[in-house]
């Protein structure tokens, strides 16, 4: 009876549905809102064998909180206690997804209507049904298909929406109250050309040498591993605001591999041409060709690590090599730091460890 008077006070909505107070129905109320429930507890009254039914709406907004609502479910001696719990983590909820909640005045809706139809829906790539996100589509001067996506708050146009883009570089929109979609759909259109000459160079070594990493770059990846030879590779980060400057270069492989690389690297660095293609200053640098993607495979280059016998590691391929080269075998990083770790003849100087090969055992 004290409970059903306490479960009463936290959520006086919430009524049995049965004598056995095994089926509640009703709401469960959080920030002034109320979300439809249904609770169904086995006739041990074990709450971690209860059944929870919800609005969709109720489901959409805890969808992130599920493995700490059935933890909650696990602790809880009683439903009250519960139900206590689930109002708490709904209240967080609701907090963190205001957009959800926040009632939009009729002049938001004209206003973003009229401005879908002046921009033209044919530039329109997706809007979802509450008419809160809207992702543009736009094509730069050399065929390639971007996507910008604008999360709008209630106060849209007075504010400008949260604008997210797939670029190498901070997107910052200069607005005004008077602004609207069409401007931010300019600015986005200038952007995509200020980085044409970026892309363009990526693009070109993406279509004529094996990357190893990353796998499936995006727009905004300024990095790329690039296969030399066998077990050797060069990773270069590119400046995004000047592609065709000397990028960063950072070797990988076997020493005997690497260290003439480096040294012609150094010798010939007062030969880059700003005016050249960044794929043709490296190979004139380092006096080498670049595998091509015409005559090699990239298994030729993607070598299993000699521990895990897999390439790729949480996304990485291997990146340490053997130094012997009659051997020349390529490990993770991890893995490697984890066998040395478990040889007793294995020695540690700060953050490196040396230890024989688990290969050759040089």
């Amino acid at each position: 009876m004290a409970g059903a008077r306490a479960l009463l006070r936290h959520c006086p909505l919430l009524l049995p549905q049965d004598r056995h107070g095994t089926a509640y129905e009703g709401f469960v109320t959080a920030q002034g809102r109320d979300f439809h429930i249904r609770i169904l507890l086995p006739v041990d009254f074990q709450l971690k064998n209860a059944r929870i039914e919800c609005s969709w709406r109720l489901k959409k907004i805890l969808h992130g909180y599920r493995h700490i609502l059935k933890q909650r479910l696990h602790s809880c001696p009683d439903l009250v206690s519960f139900m206590v719990e689930l109002k708490t983590v709904l209240g967080i909820a609701l907090k963190n997804t205001q957009d959800l909640h926040i009632p939009r005045p009729p002049e938001y809706y004209s206003c973003l209507v009229r401005d879908l139809e002046i921009l033209g829906w044919n530039k329109v790539a997706y809007v979802d049904t509450g008419l809160t996100t809207v992702k543009l589509k736009a094509e730069d001067s050399c065929g390639r298909q971007h996507l910008i996506t604008l999360k709008l708050n209630a106060k849209y146009p007075t504010e400008p929406p949260d604008c997210l883009v797939d670029f190498p570089v901070p997107f910052a929109v200069s607005w005004v109250p008077q602004n609207s979609l069409i401007d931010i759909y300019n600015q986005f259109l200038a952007a995509l050309e200020s980085l044409k000459e970026f892309w363009d160079a990526l693009d070109e070594i993406d279509g004529k040498t094996w990357v190893l990493e990353p796998e499936n770059p995006t727009r905004s990846a300024t990095t790329r591993r690039i296969a030399i030879g066998n077990n050797v590779s060069v990773n270069i980060e590119v400046d995004p605001r000047h592609p065709n400057m000397l990028p960063e270069c950072y070797f990988l492989g076997a020493d005997h591999a690497v260290n003439p690389l480096r040294t012609k690297l150094n010798t010939n660095m007062h030969l880059w041409d700003p005016e050249s293609s960044l794929l043709k200053n490296l190979r004139e640098l380092l006096e080498i060709d670049f595998p091509s993607r015409a005559v090699l495979e990239k298994i030729d280059f993607a070598k299993d690590c000699g521990i895990c016998y897999a390439y790729r590691l949480h996304g990485s391929a291997p990146d340490q090599v053997c130094d012997d080269p009659r051997c020349g075998q390529p490990f993770h990083q991890a893995c490697l730091f984890e066998w040395l770790q478990g040889l007793p003849t294995s020695r540690q100087s700060f953050n490196v460890i040396f230890g024989e090969c688990p290969y050759c055992n040089k």
